[in-house]
C-alpha cells in the first residue's frame, strides 16, 4: 500500500510512503547505506540483494542513543568524502530512528544537500521517525535541538524487517502508536485495545492507520508551526526523562510512554481528561511491558528543562495534552505551582 506526502507550497514535495514487501531497488547514481552493527547482522545481506547501483558502500556507525552526535555524523560525512560522493549521490538509512535522523542530516549537510532514502527496521522509526523529514542530532542540552527539516526521497516500510525486532524495541514503537490514537482517533484506540499486533495483518493495519494520520499531519505543517506539535505529546515530559538519564536508561519510546502517563496527569489536573480514560492509556501502554512510572529527584530541576524544548518560546511552556482520547490541545502559560504540584506525584 503506498501512503502519499504531499507538502504544500512554498516549496512543494512529494514522495511515496511504500508499507510492503521491500522492492527492487535500481539506482544510476553512487549509494551509501548507513546501518548499525546489529542491524548489519541481521539484513544487511537481504538489502543489498535488493539494491543496483553502479558503487555500493555501506558504513556501519555505533548502535545507540548516546552516539546520536554530531562527531558521528562527521564520521559519515568523512565517509560519502571518501567515496566522492557528488551532488547526484544518494544515502540510504538503514536502521532505526536513530539511523534515519543521523541519516537525514548528514544528506542535509553534504555539499548542501543530497537525496537520501529510508528504510527504517524498528516499529517505532516504521510508524513516526522515518515520515515526516525531521532530522538532526542530541547535544548536551537536550535531545534533537541540533537538525533540520529534510525530507526523504522515499519510505519503504516492509514489516518483515520486524520479525528480529526485540520485544522491547517492539514495545517502545507501540508507545508512538498509542500517542497517535489518544491525539486523533478515538476508533483506533479502541482498535487498539483488542488488537493482536503478533498478527501480520493486524500490525500492517496498526502500522498504516499510524502513518496515513502522521502523513495527514505533515501534509498540513512540516515545520511545526501549528499541528504538527501535537506529535510531541508525551515527549515534553520524555525528553526530559532521556536527558536525566543521559540516553541509557530508557529506549526513546519507553520514555514517551512514561511522558504520556505525566502528561496525562497534567490534563486530568485541568480538567482536560477523565482520570478512567488516563487510566484506560496506562492500562493499555502497560499491556505492551511499557514502563509508566519514574521517580523524579528534583522537581525544579525537571521543570527548568522543560525550556530547553523546542515547541518552548519566550520563557513559556507548551504542554500538548489530550482532550479525552482522541482530540488534543496545545496549552501554554500555566501555572508553575500548578505544573510542579503534579511533577510532585512523582517525587521521591
Amino acid at each position: 500500500m503506498i501512503v502519499p506526502i504531499e507538502l504544500q507550497p512554498p516549496k512543494p514535495v512529494k514522495y511515496d510512503i511504500t508499507i510492503d514487501a521491500l522492492p527492487k531497488l535500481v539506482y544510476h547514481t553512487k549509494v551509501v547505506v548507513i546501518t548499525n552493527p546489529t542491524v548489519a547482522g541481521l539484513h544487511l545481506d537481504t538489502l543489498l540483494s535488493h539494491i543496483e547501483a553502479p558503487q555500493l558502500h555501506v558504513v556501519t556507525v555505533p548502535d545507540g542513543e548516546q552516539y546520536k552526535t554530531l562527531e558521528t555524523v562527521e564520521k559519515i560525512l568523512n565517509e560519502c568524502f571518501e567515496q566522492k560522493l557528488d551532488r547526484k549521490s544518494l544515502l540510504i538509512a538503514f536502521g532505526g530512528g536513530v539511523i534515519g535522523d543521523m541519516t537525514g542530516f548528514t544528506a542535509s549537510l553534504y555539499q548542501r544537500g543530497i537525496d537520501f532514502v529510508q528504510i527504517p527496521t524498528t516499529l517505532l522509526s516504521q510508524v513516526d521517525a522515518s515520515v515526516g523529514g525531521k532530522t538532526g542530532v542530541n547535544n548536551k542540552y537536550g535531545k534533537n535541538l541540533i537538525g533540520a527539516f529534510y525530507q526523504p526521497k522515499a519510505v519503504y516500510i516492509d514489516p518483515a524487517f520486524l520479525d528480529t525486532l526485540p520485544k522491547r524495541e517492539f514495545a517502545a514503537g507501540f508507545a508512538e502508536i498509542v500517542k497517535m490514537a489518544v491525539m486523533f482517533d478515538r476508533d483506533y484506540f479502541a482498535f487498539l485495545k483488542t488488537a493482536d499486533l503478533t498478527d501480520t495483518e493486524q500490525l500492517k493495519e496498526a502500522i498504516r492507520r499510524s502513518v496515513e494520520l502522521k502523513a495527514w499531519v505533515v501534509n498540513q505543517d512540516e515545520k511545526e508551526a501549528g499541528i504538527r506539535a501535537v506529535l510531541n505529546y508525551g515527549h515534553t515530559f520524555g525528553h526530559v526523562v532521556e536527558n536525566e538519564t543521559n540516553y541509557t536508561t530508557y529506549l526513546h519510546g519507553e520514555a514517551v510512554a512514561i511522558g504520556m502517563v505525566m502528561a496525562n496527569a497534567l490534563a486530568v489536573e485541568l480538567g482536560m481528561m477523565k482520570q478512567s480514560e488516563a487510566d484506560e492509556v496506562k492500562a493499555l501502554l502497560e499491556r505492551a511491558d511499557l514502563p509508566t512510572t519514574y521517580t523524579i529527584d528534583d522537581v525544579d530541576d525537571f521543570y527548568e528543562h522543560f525550556f530547553l524544548d523546542k515547541k518552548s518560546a519566550h520563557n513559556s511552556i507548551k504542554f500538548i495534552l489530550p482532550e479525552g482520547i482522541g482530540a488534543h490541545r496545545i496549552v501554554e502559560n500555566l501555572d508553575e505551582e500548578v505544573v510542579k504540584g503534579v511533577l510532585r506525584r512523582f517525587g521521591a
